[in-house]
């Protein structure tokens, strides 16, 4: 899971972009906040509380399409939120009485748009990721090495497709053990000695991390190409 805010108007909107679905999940109470114009988050946290329990009695299929992810709060700590795809807060606005219900319409399908265009043209992506990394100080001697390790990541990944080896768990096994070949540690310990949870650990690897771990990921692939060339 990547998070990544965007911004309505002037309000955070926390989100969290699952690479294995390729779907984005937005927390629902950002959004409750947004519609109903509340002051602050406590006060959203209550009215979606209400609205999930009358929700929850009509019988409404949206309270069963939220899940629970792990978001950054105000406090600074990952807390369990609601979550739902951009259809599912599509539905979610028409249950809130609201002048910001079409703006939020519109600004949900834009950015569903969005990812249709960084499908079709993988440069619009690599563009949004370089202005993220940006805004986070980034120098660009870094963002070139997340760049080019995301690519050897990319031709890797597109082995394995090439080979059957199913996305999730597979890639996720596989994944491991090229990390701690270089690391002597596996994904999630790694994670945590860095006080990561849902981020993305590569956007905040250093500069000889990536480098390592563009080596591994490289050296796995052209292995297998050498062994296959053999057979």
């Amino acid at each position: 899971m990547n998070p990544q805010s965007a911004f309505f108007e002037e309000n955070e909107i926390r989100r969290v972009y699952d690479e294995s679905t390729e779907t984005w999940f937005f927390s629902v109470i950002d959004i409750v906040q947004v519609l109903t114009q509340s002051p602050d988050y406590q006060t959203a946290r209550k009215y979606w509380k209400v609205l999930k329990g009358r929700l929850d009695k009509e019988g409404s299929q949206l309270v069963t399409v939220c899940y629970q992810l792990k978001m950054t709060a105000d406090d600074g700590k990952q807390r369990l939120t609601d979550v739902g795809t951009a259809e599912t807060l599509l539905r979610l606005v028409q249950s809130v009485p609201s002048p910001k219900a079409e703006p939020i319409k519109l600004w949900l399908a834009k950015v569903g748009y969005e990812r249709m265009q960084e499908m079709a043209d993988p440069a619009r992506s690599l563009d949004r990721a370089r202005e993220t990394w940006q805004k986070h100080g980034r120098s660009e001697k870094w963002i070139q090495q997340r760049m080019t390790g995301q690519e050897t990541r990319n031709k890797l990944t597109d082995y394995w497709k090439e080979h059957d080896i199913k996305e999730g768990e597979e890639y996720a096994i596989l994944t491991n053990i090229i990390h701690q070949e270089w690391a002597a540690v596996d994904v999630k310990t790694h994670k945590a000695m860095k006080g990561l949870q849902t981020q993305n650990l590569r956007d905040h690897m250093s500069e000889a991390e990536l480098i390592f771990t563009a080596l591994a990921e490289l050296s796995t692939r052209q292995i297998a190409e050498s062994m296959d060339a053999t057979v």
